[in-house]
């Protein structure tokens, strides 16, 4: 059988340094500056493009790009749809551009923290701009490309723009609790439905529309500065999202309440004594000893998607492939579930032609078997390298750059799970056996600790170095993204324009060069002498 290699990783590549080694940042859109109560695709996208190029810098990376609400506490892997995009990221500044809302709406724009999302507010901020934008655009001519943004997202987004649709008609109620015709779809149901609703299906379909619109005017700047777009794609849906209810063969649900029958999850480790319980539905992988179909429909689908809007995608629980953890429903805990072998290298098979150009990254952190490393390294992806995870043990960690078996990783100071490395290093809990080690390990004092995980990133032989934004600044515990387990005040970390100084720059590309990890040619600086 031919093994499948993404091109980036490919391990045939030219073994010039100078090709293969670079590094990134980690800001995810909604941490990105501006006026507007949340990070979003206008002109501080662009400027940030700006900021990475002049940085020295060729990878954005980014968290899932879906939408999101309260009920799943703002949180970008618990989305209602794997293919749209969050409309909070639509930006107004643009919509003034594009003649749907007027510049005065902006006069009057409420003072929004710099520092934190307020989703509370942001929401209907948002909505009533896009709502303005909306009426604007139905008094005029429907221009040709919203036709056919509509014709070539047709296998997804009819689907989601009635189940949004459908959510606010039923008071924001799970799908499986809807009235039983539409949650079982019968057709005649769903034809009555869209008659009734229609313009507010449109209005789903606009709204999709201006995203993909923006994103791709940042896709092209990005390819135009030589920056490689990094997305993150959760490797299960949501239960109450318009993939399962639109795609309930793919699912394993009960056949009465249309509720999961199997829940994802982790079995209990030395972080948690119950294990973690996800509340995912487990895919229907085979339908008796077949294939299941509809399932590879899907996954192409997703994947093709996905190929076309981004360079590079971390499959997130990327071991969930090889095997994952079934928990029946019922349970309240991960204890009781079971190892399920996954499709494994069949579904990479399967499946290469839809990932064709788009280069992938395993997320494989934890607990890790042998089958799961030989899958990857078969398949020749990258996995992850965390070097939050390296000082708690001994000198064969195998987080710490001189056990780093090849180069076929991305390193990471930290990720979006982790607290910030100024954090990590102030928090009472972590032991000074860990922070004496670190110090050593970089020959340093632990003054600009966050530099000093930079540069063991940058040094080590990792292909490619990831760097959240907060740890290129220095920032504290209260910059972190996401606690793990923990429901509240995630998700809201904002980045204030102030803090991307030239400085900064100039200080990460200084790195970059020296470590071998700048693009070939120029500095952006020196181009435009």
């Amino acid at each position: 059988m031919k093994i499948f290699v993404p091109a980036f990783f490919n391990r045939n590549m030219p073994s010039n340094n100078r090709l293969i080694r670079t590094s990134g940042i980690l800001l995810h859109i909604s941490s990105l500056p501006g006026p507007y109560g949340i990070g979003q695709l206008g002109s501080a996208a662009h400027d940030f493009l700006d900021f990475l190029q002049n940085s020295g810098q060729k990878v954005w990376q980014f968290l899932p790009l879906g939408p999101v609400d309260a009920p799943t506490s703002y949180s970008p892997y618990m989305s209602s749809s794997a293919f749209a995009g969050n409309p909070l990221f639509i930006s107004p500044e643009f919509l003034v551009e594009d003649g749907l809302i007027s510049s005065r709406i902006l006069d009057d724009v409420p003072s929004f923290s710099e520092y934190q999302v307020e989703f509370e507010r942001v929401v209907p901020f948002i909505a009533r701009l896009l709502e303005e934008a909306f009426e604007n655009f139905l008094s005029r001519p429907t221009p040709d490309d919203f036709h056919l943004f509509c014709r070539e997202h047709a296998f997804w987004l009819h689907d989601y723009c009635l189940f949004v649709t459908l959510k606010a008609v039923f008071g924001r109620k799970a799908w499986n609790e809807w009235p039983e015709d539409l949650a079982r779809r019968d057709k005649d149901a769903l034809e009555r439905a869209e008659k009734v609703h229609g313009k507010r299906i449109e209005y789903h379909k606009f709204v999709q529309w201006l995203f993909f619109r923006q994103w791709q005017q940042l896709k092209k700047a990005a390819a135009r500065k030589d920056i490689r777009l990094f997305g993150d794609m959760p490797i299960y849906v949501a239960p109450d999202s318009a993939d399962v209810w639109a795609h309930q063969d793919c699912f394993e649900l009960d056949p009465e309440t249309l509720k999961p029958l199997f829940v994802a999850g982790v079995p209990p480790d030395y972080f948690s004594r119950t294990g973690q319980r996800w509340g995912n539905p487990i895919y229907r992988w085979k339908i008796g000893k077949r294939p299941n179909e509809a399932l590879y429909r899907w996954w192409e689908q997703r994947l093709r998607f996905t190929a076309n809007f981004m360079d590079m995608v971390r499959i997130d629980h990327f071991r969930g492939l090889q095997a994952f953890w079934k928990i029946p429903a019922s349970e309240k805990t991960a204890v009781n579930g079971k190892w399920v072998r996954g499709p494994g290298r069949y579904f990479f098979e399967r499946l290469r032609g839809a990932m064709k150009g788009l280069e992938i990254v395993a997320e494989d952190l934890g607990t890790i078997t042998r089958p799961v490393i030989r899958l990857r390294e078969e398949l020749g992806l990258a996995g992850m390298k965390v070097l939050i995870f390296a000082f708690d043990s001994d000198e064969y960690n195998l987080y710490l750059p001189h056990n780093f078996e090849h180069r076929n990783f991305v390193v990471y100071t930290g990720t979006h799970d982790n607290n910030t490395v100024v954090g990590w290093y102030l928090d009472p809990s972590i032991g000074e056996y860990a922070k004496a080690r670190a110090r050593r390990y970089a020959n340093s004092d632990g003054n600009r600790i966050h530099w000093d995980f930079i540069r063991m990133a940058y040094s080590s032989v990792a292909r490619l170095a990831i760097v959240p934004m907060q740890d290129v600044l220095g920032f504290g515990a209260d910059c972190r993204m996401n606690l793990p387990a923990s429901t509240k005040g995630n998700w809201r970390w904002r980045l204030a324009q102030r803090f991307l100084t030239v400085q900064v720059a100039e200080e990460l590309r200084s790195e970059a060069k020296f470590y071998a990890r700048l693009p070939v040619g120029p500095s952006p600086q020196q181009a435009q002498r």
